[in-house]
């Protein structure tokens, strides 16, 4: 069984300003709660007991005074006679605790640092869920992502989310390539006759042990400046297939939703409210 799962939440979200100069881009309200509070969500449901969440050094964290009780706000529920609302402002069971790791923008760059941090700083040694902060699939009659992942990897082996569009809009993504079940590459930006599906990375996986080393040595070895190249995870999980580590593909039947744009976040809305 899968405990634990890895959120990145840093950064300035600076596609979303100038709202994300007050509030965190993984904060941006989506219905009666935050973006990264759906993720949250649907992997405790799946059983994950510790999540690691890196953040921005900017205080305060929203994030971390969201998923902290707020003793104030619940004594005034009690003495205003609302102890049906108390379950609503308790954002976290108490069997289930957020890890926080701070990571300076100003420092290395790209989806596999955040990744790379925690496997160093907790030494995990064991499968992880990661998911990242300002996007989640919706599936609320059916499976979520998480459970997806999980059934499709077998014990020692990765998986990856592929999510189904219209091959028309590839374009804009990387697009799984796969064999048997087996992701045998991410081609990135592809036109719809280069495609090699319609199944798109919307970067949620489980990775194995030896998949999170290959992402730590990655980070560790290379010194990418600023303006040179993101670090980024899929260089790590090429290598790691072409040495022969299984990383599944999971299909989802739900919709991805994304807030990192203005257009995508008002559609996220509207999917969930709507």
């Amino acid at each position: 069984m899968i405990t634990k799962a890895i959120i990145p939440v840093a950064g300035w979200g600076t596609r979303r300003l100038p709202i994300t100069k007050i509030i965190e881009k993984s904060m941006l309200p989506v219905g009666n709660r935050p973006l990264v509070d759906y993720s949250v969500q649907e992997l405790i449901k799946a059983g994950v007991k510790d999540i690691y969440m890196v953040i921005s050094n900017v205080e305060p964290c929203q994030v971390k005074e969201f998923y902290k009780d707020n003793l104030a706000l619940n004594q005034y529920l009690i003495d205003r006679g609302k102890e049906d609302r108390l379950a609503l402002a308790k954002t976290l069971p108490d069997d289930v605790t957020i890890h926080y790791t701070v990571q300076d923008p100003a420092g290395k760059y790209g989806t596999a640092v955040p990744i790379a941090m925690v496997v160093e700083e907790y030494k995990i040694d064991e499968p992880v869920l990661v998911f990242m902060g300002d996007d989640f699939i919706w599936n609320p009659d059916g499976e979520s992502a998480a459970e997806a992942l999980i059934k499709a990897a077998n014990e020692g082996e990765s998986a990856i989310l592929g999510v189904e569009i219209d091959k028309k809009d590839v374009e804009k993504y990387g697009v799984l390539s796969e064999k048997d079940g087996k992701l045998v590459g991410v081609v990135e930006k592809p036109t719809s006759e280069e495609a090699p599906s319609n199944l798109i990375n919307v970067s949620k996986y489980i990775m194995a042990p030896d998949l999170l080393k290959r992402i730590v040595k990655y980070v560790d070895e290379h010194d990418f400046g600023p303006m040179d190249q993101e670090y980024m995870v899929t260089d790590p999980i090429d290598e790691y297939i072409k040495d022969g580590g299984v990383m599944r593909v999971a299909p989802t039947s739900g919709e991805y939703l994304d807030g990192g744009s203005v257009e995508g976040w008002l559609h996220a809305n509207n999917v969930v409210c709507g």
